[in-house]
């Protein structure tokens, strides 16, 4: 089992998540987030006055799929997410030692 993390743009929310169901991704948690990377922030100008924004906003996506499923849900994020300009995000792929359903008791592959 593999947990895969996205930090992607705003606006590319509602077409990840199109993809991932395209893929048969049956459940996310996103989250809104701040940070930064190479794309540093900026600056902007409110009422006159320059003000710099060190935090960019970002929506942080975690799924939980099986081994066999990861290569395709990430290659789902990575076309969907992409604008080809600094910022577009990263992708973390991790292994899950043990998943639970709450409801049901099913354990492992069963509870994704």
């Amino acid at each position: 089992m593999k947990l895969i993390i996205a930090v992607i743009k705003p606006f590319k929310l509602e077409e990840v998540r199109d993809a991932l169901a395209a893929v048969g991704v049956q459940g996310i948690t996103v989250s809104e987030v701040k940070g930064y990377g190479r794309q540093k922030g900026h600056t902007e100008i409110y009422r006159g006055a320059e003000y710099a924004i060190h935090f960019l906003p970002k929506m942080r996506l975690e799924i939980g799929v099986t081994s066999a499923n990861a290569d395709r849900v990430v290659d789902a994020i990575v076309k969907s997410a992409k604008t080809g300009q600094i910022g577009d995000g990263k992708i973390f792929v991790t292994s899950i030692e043990r998943a639970i359903r709450i409801r049901t008791g099913e354990t492992d592959n069963n509870a994704l």
